[in-house]
């Protein structure tokens, strides 16, 4: 059974204002691949229009295929439902829709990596069934980070980086690996950074913050209230912030100043805060090579000067130390 025309979750002028309205630092075009926009806009939907987005990522060749009724029937939802999440993705009408998922698909397969990578892996799976699935997530993952990825707002974060006097990186949990990470990457390159985990020790860091220093706060979901309180005290010093997010309407991306979003390709074991990782480093390690760009010699004199002091701890081919 379907529902009627009007179901009492998304009118058509909230539909409308989905796509009107933005987060300022992210554009949604017929460009961005079809099924990226559908994840980065589910949370944002509710009821019949949040089921049409899963039934599209559940299975996207055969939502390719489908008629409008019959996607409808599988959604439980209505033609005119389905209609206006045409709209909210920036198509004029389902036809739109059908073709952009059928390219993407297309696409895929002409890569060599599956769509249909939502399987769910079993216990007894073999472990080369398991590892084409990871990496299948994971290229996935890639494709849509780079679709998703405002390369002028990476260039606005190198610059902030390149000529700040300090660099807090703040996250929690697997988010605080990743700006670990980057803590160590830029500090190779004589960037004063520090990636702070306990919060009494963050808070007194950000509140030192000044005009000119920046404020990285990574959070896969963008809610992660530690980080948040970070970035906002940071802010309120005058530090330049960035947001590193999958969601660029959560909280944490409306509070920074420069917005870098990833995609996810959660599978079984494995789901999308864990599978966030290797696309915020992917991220991470391009916004690091254009800091170590802008800031060629001194941070080509700042590695070798790195390198040859750890240079004496590496072994010889023999076994033996250097001397």
């Amino acid at each position: 059974m379907v529902e009627p025309d009007v179901d009492g979750t998304a009118t058509t002028a909230v539909v409308d204002s989905l796509v009107r309205d933005q987060a300022p630092h992210v554009v949604m075009n017929n460009s961005d691949g079809v099924l990226v926009r559908v994840r980065t806009l589910l949370p944002e939907f509710t009821g019949a229009l949040q089921r049409v987005a899963e039934q599209v990522l559940t299975d996207p060749a055969a939502a390719s295929r489908a008629t409008i009724v019959e996607l409808a029937e599988r959604s439980g939802t209505s033609p005119a439902t389905v209609t206006r999440f045409c709209r909210a993705l920036g198509f004029d009408g389902y036809a739109d829709l059908r073709l952009g998922i059928a390219a993407e698909t297309g696409r895929a397969r002409a890569s060599g990596w599956t769509v249909d990578i939502g399987r769910e892996i079993q216990p007894s799976d073999p472990l080369e069934r398991v590892l084409g699935q990871i990496m299948a997530a994971d290229t996935r993952a890639m494709h849509d980070t780079a679709s998703l990825l405002d390369l002028a707002e990476v260039e606005r974060a190198a610059v902030a980086i390149a000529s700040a006097p300090r660099v807090n990186i703040f996250g929690a949990s697997g988010s605080a690996l990743v700006g670990e990470e980057m803590q160590f990457s830029l500090h190779r390159i004589g960037v004063a950074a520090w990636a702070w985990t306990d919060v009494h020790n963050g808070l007194a860091s950000a509140a030192l913050s000044r005009a000119g220093d920046v404020a990285l706060g990574i959070s896969h979901s963008g809610e992660t209230g530690e980080t948040i309180e970070l970035l906002a005290e940071a802010s309120s010093r005058g530090a330049t912030t960035i947001a590193l997010t999958s969601f660029p309407r959560s909280p944490l991306a409306e509070l920074a100043d420069i917005v870098l979003v990833t995609a996810t390709q959660a599978t079984t074991f494995r789901p999308d805060a864990l599978s966030a990782r290797h696309p915020q480093l992917v991220v991470l390690d391009l916004l690091y090579v254009a800091v170590a760009q802008r800031t060629h010699e001194r941070s080509h004199a700042a590695f070798q000067r790195t390198a040859q002091a750890v240079h004496g701890h590496k072994a010889v081919k023999d076994g033996s130390p250097t001397p």
